[in-house]
């Protein structure tokens, strides 16, 4: 069975269709991540040559997943790609809570590390939260036809406006206590907020801002859609890489930190 019939099957974890979309010049995101298997299909952004950073709704379950590195056409083998399977999920606790802060991250710890190349690199972490306005650059294999959640077979991109926090709390108030922990981006009134691939990756400025949390897709392409604040989130990123360290034991682990 090839990946893309792989994904299918599976299906595209909270996907919905792109709208303004146009496929990324292949190989331009060189730390994109294809999560699939084990129940899993989604996107995540790679850090260093162990780990990725995933949205909740993506964490995958430890080597029954692969992370495919250096994907652009999920329907062929190029040589490009690096299959390596999951190791260790490590989620940040509370994703449901009654209280703020709510969370949506997830690392994800490779059994081997990637070997980094022109198709495959890391994305530096933010050293600055983005701002309301900045344009910033989306992308994930979302699906690119109404009400057909099955991935697109290439990787597609997305640019977007940060919005600010007041805007995005009156979006979607019945849905979810705020969090400092969101940030927004859409552009008002346009298709190019349709992307709903869970986990897809936001970069501005050529720094890892975001992976999306949710979005109404294509129903109200008028509503941005939220991502983790990243920015926010350095702090535990590295707790996490500095506790985890590789080399570990074997068995897999799935832990809330």
């Amino acid at each position: 069975m090839n990946l893309l019939l792989l994904v299918i099957a599976l299906g595209l974890a909270g996907a919905s269709p792109l709208g303004d979309y146009k496929v990324c010049r292949p190989h331009s995101r060189p730390w994109q991540v294809l999560l699939h298997g084990g129940g899993v299909a989604c996107s995540g952004a790679l850090i260093n040559e162990w780990w990725i950073v995933t949205s909740f709704a993506c964490a995958p379950r430890p080597y029954s997943t692969i992370a495919s590195l250096g994907e652009h056409d999920i329907t062929v083998e190029e040589g490009t790609e690096q299959h390596i399977d999951v190791a260790d999920v490590i989620i940040h606790g509370p994703y449901h809570s009654s209280r703020s802060p709510i969370h949506s991250l997830t690392m994800v710890r490779l059994a081997s590390p990637a070997r980094f190349n022109q198709f495959v690199q890391p994305i530096p972490l933010a050293s600055r939260c983005a701002q309301p306005g900045e344009s910033c650059s989306v992308s994930g294999w979302g699906s690119t036809i109404p009400n057909h959640y099955e991935p697109d077979q290439h990787l597609k991109c997305i640019t977007v406006p940060i919005v600010d926090d007041q805007t995005c709390m009156n979006t979607f108030p019945m849905y979810l206590f705020w969090s400092p922990y969101m940030i927004c981006a859409g552009q008002a009134n346009s298709t190019d907020n349709c992307l709903h691939d869970r986990g897809s990756v936001m970069v501005c400025d050529g720094q890892l801002q975001g992976v999306q949390w949710f979005a109404h897709g294509c129903s109200d392409p008028a509503d941005p859609s939220v991502h983790s604040k990243l920015c926010l989130y350095n702090n535990w990123i590295k707790s996490v890489m500095d506790t985890y360290r590789p080399p570990l034991d074997t068995t897999p682990t799935a832990t809330t930190m």
